[in-house]
């Protein structure tokens, strides 16, 4: 028997079941409850399943009656052993599985394709035995009938179900492939039409704002798990890292602590809200604070949030600019120990920060205050007086801002 698409070949078990051996009369009297026997069925399904309520009207109705009827004279083919049967019921399997296919498209689950099957298969069943008691069949012959019925609706059941599966899995592939071409074009920033169109044919629909959120690649499919599934994702390389960058949806305000809860502590950068067509420039943001991260240039938080670092990105737009505005800022401490020059710096960064105020300072630094006091005469000797000048005191500001360990 051929085999149809997608789904298990299933002819075994209902031709084992089948070769009825009855008259003339009774064959007549089953194939002539046929027609009656088709609209009964969607009749049926149609008032006790949902999901069917107001469907097959009209035209559509017509069809779908004429595909019960022509499915219950595939099944008599196969139950009588009549010739052909095996195409015949190769044809209903291959039925089967394309309506799977059309539920899953028009929306309809499972669930409800299964309940439609185990209506159609009780009315046609009842309606069968009536005309074959009617016709005389013996009880034998009936009771090896009901085995065929249900052995042929199971049969179309698993088919349609797996047309449906294969039908939402395509249908998934096609929309997740939309949905990469979608975020491809964001992060070239493509003209805002060009965006809109593509959103519209991935069923995307674009929130306020989004943000960039870069991961491990090895932690990105348990993340995005637990995001929402309008989540858009791009993998890219970064520092020679496997990095996924994840558009999200609400990552600041309230949704900041869920985002951090979803993140759960693993090495994450968090870029800036922007509006969905901007989200690039997040991207852009969340990349620079990652290659820092990296580089030891800032503390890592897990997840960080580049917002929290706009002075060190501010800074380092131009790296060789700040080396040489730090070195110049900080010249007179070259000659000093290592260990000399890391405790004085950490204490004018302290000094600039409190203002000269000696309790703070000591507690920031835990040190005593008598130990702040002899290193900041130490500094005053050092930088005289540029730090009571505000332009040499903003410029020392600068030069500390971003920590050089």
């Amino acid at each position: 028997m051929p085999s149809v698409p997608d789904q298990p070949s299933g002819g075994r078990s209902v031709q084992d079941a089948a070769g009825l051996n009855l008259d003339a009369a009774a064959v007549a009297a089953l194939r002539g409850r046929l027609p009656d026997l088709g609209s009964e069925t969607v009749a049926a399904i149609r008032a006790e399943v949902p999901a069917y309520a107001g469907a097959f009207s009209g035209r559509l109705r017509d069809n779908i009656e004429r595909g019960v009827t022509l499915s219950l004279g595939s099944f008599l083919d196969v139950a009588l052993g009549a010739p052909g049967a095996s195409l015949s019921l190769a044809a209903a399997l291959k039925g089967a599985h394309a309506l799977g296919r059309g539920e899953a498209r028009s929306g309809r689950t499972v669930e409800a394709l299964h309940t439609a099957f185990r209506v159609g298969t009780r009315v046609a069943w009842s309606g069968l035995a009536e005309a074959a008691v009617a016709a005389g069949v013996s009880a034998a012959d009936l009771a090896r009938l009901g085995g065929v019925v249900f052995a042929y609706t199971d049969e179309l059941s698993v088919a349609s179900a797996a047309g449906h599966t294969s039908e939402l899995a395509a249908a998934g592939r096609l929309r997740r492939q939309q949905l990469d071409e979608l975020a491809g074009l964001l992060l070239s920033q493509a003209p805002a039409a060009e965006l809109q169109g593509a959103a519209e044919r991935a069923g995307w629909t674009p929130p306020r704002a989004l943000a960039a959120v870069l991961v491990p690649a090895e932690y990105a499919r348990a993340v995005l798990g637990l995001l929402d599934e309008q989540v858009l994702l791009v993998d890219e390389v970064i520092g020679g890292s496997p990095v996924t960058a994840l558009f999200v949806a609400d990552s600041d305000g309230p949704g900041r602590q869920r985002l951090a809860a979803i993140l759960g502590g693993r090495a994450a950068v968090v870029g800036p809200s922007r509006p969905w067509q901007q989200v690039a420039v997040s991207f852009l943001r969340a990349r620079r604070v990652w290659y820092m991260v990296e580089a030891g240039l800032l503390e890592r938080s897990d997840p960080t949030y580049t917002e929290d670092h706009l002075i060190a990105l501010v800074l380092s737009a131009d790296a060789d600019a700040f080396n040489d505005l730090r070195a110049g800022a900080l010249a007179v401490l070259d000659d000093l120990r290592p260990a000399a020059r890391a405790r004085l710096t950490d204490t004018l960064r302290s000094w600039l920060l409190h203002q000269g105020r000696r309790e703070e300072i000591a507690a920031e630094l835990f040190i005593h205050p008598q130990t702040v006091r002899y290193r900041v005469g130490q500094l005053r000797e050092l930088f005289g007086d540029r730090l009571q000048q505000p332009a040499e005191a903003e410029r020392l500001i600068l030069a500390l801002a971003m920590r050089q360990d």
